[in-house]
Protein backbone atom coordinates (compact mmCIF):
# COMPACT_ATOMS: atom_id res chain seq x y z
CA UNK A 1 0.00 0.00 0.00
CA UNK A 2 1.06 3.66 -0.88
CA UNK A 3 1.48 5.90 1.67
CA UNK A 4 -1.04 8.54 0.63
CA UNK A 5 1.25 11.80 2.24
CA UNK A 6 3.76 10.64 -0.46
CA UNK A 7 1.96 9.11 -3.52
CA UNK A 8 2.83 12.21 -6.12
CA UNK A 9 -0.17 10.64 -8.13
CA UNK A 10 -2.91 11.84 -5.73
CA UNK A 11 -4.78 15.14 -4.95
CA UNK A 12 -3.97 16.73 -2.11
CA UNK A 13 -5.25 19.78 -0.08
CA UNK A 14 -3.64 22.89 2.00
CA UNK A 15 -4.99 22.76 5.13
CA UNK A 16 -4.12 25.47 7.96
CA UNK A 17 -5.16 25.56 11.82
CA UNK A 18 -6.06 28.72 13.71
CA UNK A 19 -2.36 28.98 14.89
CA UNK A 20 -1.63 29.52 10.90
CA UNK A 21 0.33 26.55 10.38
CA UNK A 22 -0.01 24.57 7.05
CA UNK A 23 -0.04 21.14 6.54
CA UNK A 24 -0.12 18.68 3.41
CA UNK A 25 -2.40 16.47 3.35
CA UNK A 26 -4.28 13.85 0.95
CA UNK A 27 -8.20 15.26 -0.03
CA UNK A 28 -8.73 11.71 -0.02
CA UNK A 29 -8.46 11.70 3.73
CA UNK A 30 -10.88 13.72 5.76
CA UNK A 31 -9.67 16.75 6.79
CA UNK A 32 -9.00 17.15 10.70
CA UNK A 33 -11.08 18.83 13.16
CA UNK A 34 -9.38 22.28 13.34
CA UNK A 35 -8.45 22.66 10.50
CA UNK A 36 -9.64 24.09 7.04
CA UNK A 37 -8.99 23.60 4.02
CA UNK A 38 -6.64 26.92 2.31
CA UNK A 39 -6.06 25.54 -1.05
CA UNK A 40 -6.97 22.53 -3.21
CA UNK A 41 -7.42 20.40 -4.38
CA UNK A 42 -4.05 20.13 -6.07
CA UNK A 43 -1.49 18.49 -7.18
CA UNK A 44 1.54 17.41 -4.68
CA UNK A 45 3.52 20.03 -6.32
CA UNK A 46 1.71 22.63 -6.86
CA UNK A 47 0.01 22.05 -2.88
CA UNK A 48 3.92 22.61 -1.96
CA UNK A 49 4.62 25.07 -3.69
CA UNK A 50 1.42 27.10 -1.89
CA UNK A 51 2.85 26.27 1.51
CA UNK A 52 6.45 27.79 0.52
CA UNK A 53 4.59 30.99 -0.84
CA UNK A 54 1.66 31.43 1.99
CA UNK A 55 3.77 30.34 5.00
CA UNK A 56 6.53 32.42 5.42
CA UNK A 57 6.46 33.21 9.24
CA UNK A 58 6.70 29.71 11.32
CA UNK A 59 5.91 31.21 14.38
CA UNK A 60 2.64 29.92 15.84
CA UNK A 61 -0.01 32.97 15.59
CA UNK A 62 -0.16 33.02 19.02
CA UNK A 63 3.19 33.71 19.32
CA UNK A 64 3.09 36.52 17.19
CA UNK A 65 0.38 37.69 19.14
CA UNK A 66 2.25 37.42 22.17
CA UNK A 67 5.44 39.49 21.18
CA UNK A 68 3.18 42.32 19.44
CA UNK A 69 1.76 42.86 22.67
CA UNK A 70 5.08 42.39 24.52
CA UNK A 71 6.35 45.00 22.36
CA UNK A 72 3.76 47.27 22.12
CA UNK A 73 2.56 46.87 19.11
Amino acid sequence: MTNPFEDESASYLVLVNEENQHSLWPAAVAVPAGWRTAHGPDTRPACLEHIEREWTDLRPASLVAALATANGA
